[in-house]
């Protein structure tokens, strides 16, 4: 296949682009590159995926902008599949940048659409996450633990795709992401593209550069082995579901070779996969031996106090499941940090 990723100098589009090299595909990697201003830090990640991109035989790299309709549309030409990660990734950005996260999230999706649609690529899989949920997610009943937080019985599977986005607060992000995802599906419906829509959950593992604002489990791992305080934002009992990065290539890949002509999934590790703040702490300085000073702040707008993602139907529909636990997830993104500490001082 000819294989186009968005956002591809990011933690799950270089996956992705490395993961169908490595089958023999030609990829086009775009992405503008912002990251790092967007979010305020320094270029290593950057310039350390792309330069790691470089050196993969199969691999284009593009600076280009999905905001720039007419500078991106003639890549798409003669395309077979577009993964679409690139995003502005962060609440805390959404909220004090709206206009960008915008113009990025919601404008930028429906650029990379119309590409889609005049250039009659066969399937589009779109990067959507849990936080089109809203706050509707903190109405769901749960039980307070002594290390975490768990979803009353009536949702110990977790969140369904079919649970209620409506008539609650979303945060600039979950807003335009939700446009995004509302998108996919109507240019499926509309015009016939293959579309799978992925709401993710927490996906990690190596090569992530995690931030305070975003990527907490990298960051908590990269703070805890640079011996960087670590602000926990609420109580530390919040709870998600996580989900090894080579787990969820599987998920995409078995959607793109199916003969599905559309699917929404929530995408996670599901209820057998979770860890809490508190524990991932725990979890940390079982393998390092170090643990961060933890300073605890109020809870940020639309926090979600548990999600879990429902993974039922991506079980049913492509024949998936994730087969990285956690412990064992956790640990090789504890290895490669390690072994590329530098990054991060």
């Amino acid at each position: 296949m000819k294989i186009l990723v968005t956002g591809g100098a990011g933690f799950i589009g270089s996956h992705i682009a490395e993961y169908y090299a490595s089958k023999g595909n030609d990829i086009i990697v775009i992405d503008n590159l912002s990251r790092a201003k967007l979010l305020r830090q320094g270029n290593n990640e950057i310039d350390y995926t792309w330069n790691y991109l470089k050196q993969i035989k199969g691999i284009k790299l593009v600076k280009e902008d999905i905001r720039n309709s007419a500078k991106i549309l003639p890549y798409f030409k003669d395309i077979d599949t577009v993964f679409h990660t690139a995003a502005q990734t962060a609440v805390t950005t959404s909220v004090t940048d709206p206009e960008t996260d915008f113009t990025t999230n919601a404008v930028g999706t429906f650029n990379v659409l119309e590409a889609c649609r005049k250039n009659n690529v066969k399937n589009v899989v779109y990067c959507s996450t849990n936080k089109v949920f809203g706050n509707n997610v903190n109405n769901v009943g749960v039980v307070e633990e002594k290390k975490r937080y768990s979803f009353e019985k009536k949702f110990v599977l977790g969140i369904k795709e079919d649970f209620s986005i409506d008539h609650c607060e979303h945060t600039p992000y979950g807003s335009s992401k939700l446009t995004g995802d509302i998108y996919m599906q109507d240019y499926h419906h509309m015009y016939g593209l293959k579309t799978g829509v992925f709401r993710m959950s927490c996906i990690y593992g190596t090569r992530q550069f995690g931030f305070a604002d975003q990527g907490w489990l990298a960051w908590f791992a990269i703070a805890t082995i640079t011996g960087k305080p670590i602000t926990i934002f609420g109580d530390g009992k919040q709870v998600r579901d996580i989900l090894f990065v080579t787990d969820l290539m599987q998920a995409y890949d078995k959607f793109v070779s199916s003969k599905l002509k559309h699917g929404v999934y929530c995408m996670g590790g599901g209820q057998d996969y979770t860890l809490s703040l508190l524990e991932l702490l725990d979890l940390l300085e079982e393998f390092t031996g170090k643990r961060s000073v933890v300073n605890f702040s109020d809870w940020r707008p639309s926090d979600q106090k548990v999600f879990i993602a429902d993974t039922s139907k991506a079980k049913k529909e492509l024949g998936w499941k994730p087969v990285v636990a956690p412990r064992e997830g956790v640990k090789k993104l504890v290895d490669w940090t390690i072994a590329n500490k530098q990054l991060f001082q």
